[in-house]
């Protein structure tokens, strides 16, 4: 079985010049690098006092279900003959926090627009989408919930 590692650097940026002295004291922007990519500026969200200019994991989480989702769906669609044009998502996740101030997502939802050829069959392309939750490393590595609302469009 083939073995992928992966390597990033997380630099936490937000200290004010007190360190965490107290909850309040410190910001939780942050960085996120890759040897040879572009940093990714990040913090928490808003909610738990992040900055509400930068990306926080709640929406890299989502992000990443959703690009899996597409990047698989691509290669299925591709091997099936299914010629896509365009794709889009709008994927949500919800989060609930529990009393301890911890928390999960209670689900996410991909909400796939796929664009397909006139000769494309739309019935097999909106069936792709049901089996790429089989391959995607990123959803059978995490156990929330995840609904899809699929829109198939074919060209004119």
């Amino acid at each position: 079985m083939p073995e992928h590692q992966y390597e990033v650097a997380v630099t936490w940026t937000g200290n004010t010049g007190v360190g965490t002295t107290n909850a309040r004291a410190y910001s939780r922007n942050h960085d996120v690098a890759a040897s040879g990519l572009p940093t990714i500026a990040a913090s928490s969200d808003p909610a738990f006092r992040g900055d509400p200019t930068r990306w926080n994991p709640e929406q890299f989480f989502v992000a990443a279900l959703s690009q899996c989702h597409m990047l698989w769906y691509l290669n299925l669609a591709a091997s099936a003959g299914v010629v896509v044009t365009a794709y889009e998502d709008r994927p949500t996740g919800v989060m609930i926090e529990d009393v301890g101030g911890g928390g999960e997502f209670q689900s996410v939802t991909l909400n796939p627009v796929v664009t397909i050829t006139a000769e494309s069959d739309a019935t097999l392309a909106e069936a792709l989408h049901h089996r790429v939750g089989e391959l995607c490393f990123i959803a059978r590595s995490v156990r929330t919930p995840l609904d899809y609302r699929i829109t198939i469009a074919q060209e004119d």
